[in-house]
């Protein structure tokens, strides 16, 4: 094979490794971070002690009992205007007790299995989530707060849509892309940036264009996530909390933040070190050379 074309391939390949690269810590992350169920979970379990979040929470359950209350007539209009601060103060305060953390844990755990179980089987009917379990302990805890008609607040089985079924049979088909994608794009990119190398003529020039490629992947990663976050962030209701979502997001992605920093430091690191083992060899060569010519020659002996 001649020096171009071998010198164009090994081009093409790194060009392909460092692409993929990127791709493949996304996909990745999507495929085997967002999908076990106990990461998942652990993932989420900080946020139930995030002030932002404990608001959104707060307002949310506290919005949803008193429209409860006042479907059932519960409460008259005069007395609703008393009672509402109270609900919503007795809600505040549950969102800082450890049955608020269990609660929120089990939440997670649940619509994470059922929305697992969606994608994963045949059915196509919505994914929905039963609330009344988290009815019951904000009833409880107000009913010991001694808030007045807490006994009174209505417990319903509530199921909250998380997934519609007419959206299921495009979300499992990207679920298989993304379980194939998430193995065979790493393990592409390695081959890639291997084969790429070992077709070079010039192999550590190479892998210095290989580690500069993949630290411009790294950097890319990170802006597409910010850029994720700020898109997911604008197309939001504007009765949702932004920084309630906002700490959700940064929880969601703190891994995928992770590998495109790695991606990153790994690539300068493969770079400069490859650029300074360059310049090593050249002074070894250089001083080599001195030394050989600084060496006394012996005269030429004369023919007989």
């Amino acid at each position: 094979m001649s020096r171009p074309l071998r010198n164009a391939l090994s081009a093409v390949l790194i060009a392909l490794a460092c692409l993929l690269a990127p791709l493949g810590a996304l996909s990745a992350w999507a495929a085997y971070g967002l999908t076990d169920t106990d990461r998942y979970v652990t993932t989420m379990a900080p946020l139930a002690d995030d002030p932002d979040v404990r608001e959104a929470v707060a307002d949310t359950v506290g919005d949803g009992i008193m429209r409860e209350v006042d479907r059932r007539r519960t409460v008259v209009r005069p007395l609703r205007g008393t009672v509402a601060p109270f609900v919503h103060d007795a809600v505040r305060s549950l969102t800082r007790t450890e049955a608020f953390r269990t609660a929120w844990n089990e939440g997670n755990r649940a619509t994470h299995d059922a929305v697992l179980r969606a994608l994963r089987g045949e059915r196509d009917r919505a994914v929905t989530v039963d609330l009344a379990p988290v009815t019951v302990a904000v009833k409880r805890h107000l009913v010991h707060a001694h808030v007045a008609l807490a006994d009174h607040i209505p417990v319903r089985h509530a199921r909250v849509p998380v997934l519609a079924a007419e959206d299921l049979g495009r979300l499992r088909k990207g679920y298989g892309v993304l379980e194939v994608a998430g193995f065979w794009l790493p393990v592409a990119a390695c081959v890639f940036a291997v084969a790429g190398i070992g077709l070079a003529v010039r192999r550590r020039r190479a892998i210095t264009a290989t580690g500069l490629g993949t630290a411009a992947g790294g950097a890319l990663l990170a802006l597409a996530v910010a850029l994720g976050r700020r898109l997911t962030l604008d197309d939001l209701p504007a009765e949702v909390s932004h920084r309630a979502a906002g700490a959700v997001y940064d929880a969601l992605t703190s891994t995928l933040r992770t590998a495109a920093w790695l991606l990153l430091a790994l690539g300068l690191t493969v770079a400069i070190g490859a650029r300074l083992a360059r310049r090593h060899l050249a002074r070894r060569r250089a001083s080599a050379a001195a030394a050989v010519a600084a060496q006394p020659q012996e005269p030429p002996r004369a023919r007989i």
